[in-house]
């Protein structure tokens, strides 16, 4: 059976024209559709006249709690199928997709989401500002949450999933993206992406607010805070502004009071504030189990910091005095590929990042 899951906000206009769609997308499949709804209007007694009539379509009304995530999780815990969907009730994610989106999941997908943003996808539907937000949005998950990146259209309110994706998952719902708390904390392997156009609004108004707009941006805080994998690169980045001040410090010191010459003082400093790094590092980014020695990892993270140094010297040449680019940018540049290279090299060499993929 496949279960869909539907959150309803004060959509009564919508709601017939959108079930003898889904009844004609789904005719001679086994399923059932759950409305958790919210509503304040008429939307209650327009559901109670479609389950009399359809038994398969049954709702939740909700007095005391709020919010679409919320609403989703219900939905999820009262469904009866193994195959779980979700989307919304305002026609701009067209039923007909489902039976392509089944079809899928039955040859053996864990997740499809349908995308906006792959070849045949639009977002016509949406006006200018509302693109303009949803693009940011989209933008902070992918840089903020490593499982969300290799998905184009991690915003969507509409995708199905195997119900063993979401099994175990301790739930933190803030706001209406339920989909980012599934991608990072799910249980899967495939993602499928397919293309489908999102449609204009049929009735009513869309529920956007600017408070919606903030508890996204505390619901990808949370995720990243309480992501392991995701934590890591933000506490590397924050490790490595701190071994600034402190090569500066010794620095400072070896030259101004010790006398040093200032290549032996850039030198001595420049070690200190590595091993400042390195020690920082593997208490507070690596905290898990070791790998080896301590020393051995210690040389390691010299080596690869070493490269690192050499990267960002070799992209400095190739972009100012090759190419012409400006010298700030050009270094500006060469410190973000030796970044990269060193939070990569490190995970996978120094502490050994148990890394899980996501194939797409």
């Amino acid at each position: 059976m496949i279960s869909i899951i539907i959150p309803t906000y004060n959509e009564k206009a919508n709601i017939p024209l959108l079930v003898n769609r889904i009844r004609g997308a789904l005719n001679g499949e086994t399923y059932e559709v759950i409305f958790v709804d919210d509503s304040t209007d008429d939307t209650p007694r327009v559901l109670e006249k479609i389950h009399k009539q359809y038994p398969e379509f049954r709702f939740i009304h909700r007095n005391e709690e709020k919010g679409l995530a919320t609403a989703v999780i219900l939905g999820f815990e009262a469904a009866r199928g193994d195959i779980l969907a979700v989307m919304d009730a305002d026609l701009q994610h067209p039923p007909e997709l489902l039976t392509e989106m089944l079809t899928l999941i039955q040859r053996g997908a864990d997740l499809v989401l349908p995308s906006r943003f792959v070849n045949g996808g639009g977002d016509k539907g949406l006006r200018i500002h509302r693109k303009l937000i949803s693009k940011g949005a989209r933008l902070i998950a992918q840089l903020g949450l490593r499982r969300v990146r290799k998905v184009t259209d991690p915003m969507s309110g509409f995708f199905m999933l195997r119900r063993h994706v979401i099994r175990g998952i301790e739930w933190n719902p803030i706001g209406w993206k339920i989909l980012l708390e599934i991608l990072v904390k799910g249980n899967y392997m495939e993602v499928v992406e397919v293309p489908y156009e999102f449609q204009e609004r049929y009735a009513d108004e869309s529920k956007m607010s600017v408070q919606q707009q903030l508890h996204y941006l505390r619901h990808v805080y949370r995720l990243i805070v309480n992501s392991p994998e995701d934590r890591r690169l933000f506490l590397f980045l924050l490790i490595g502004m701190s071994g600034v001040l402190v090569n500066l410090i010794a620095f400072e010191t070896f030259y101004s009071i010790a006398k040093f010459s200032a290549l032996w003082s850039g030198f001595c400093s420049a070690l200190i504030a590595m091993t400042s790094n390195f020690i920082l590092n593997d208490t507070f980014t690596w905290p898990g189990d070791k790998q080896g020695l301590a020393l051995i990892r210690y040389l390691k993270y010299v080596l690869i910091s070493t490269v690192g140094i050499g990267i960002n010297l070799l992209t400095l040449y190739l972009l100012h005095s090759r190419l012409g680019v400006n010298a700030l940018a050009s270094n500006l540049l060469g410190i973000l590929v030796a970044t990269g290279w060193n939070f990569g090299m490190n995970s996978i060499w120094t502490w050994r990042e148990d890394l899980r993929h996501v194939r797409i």
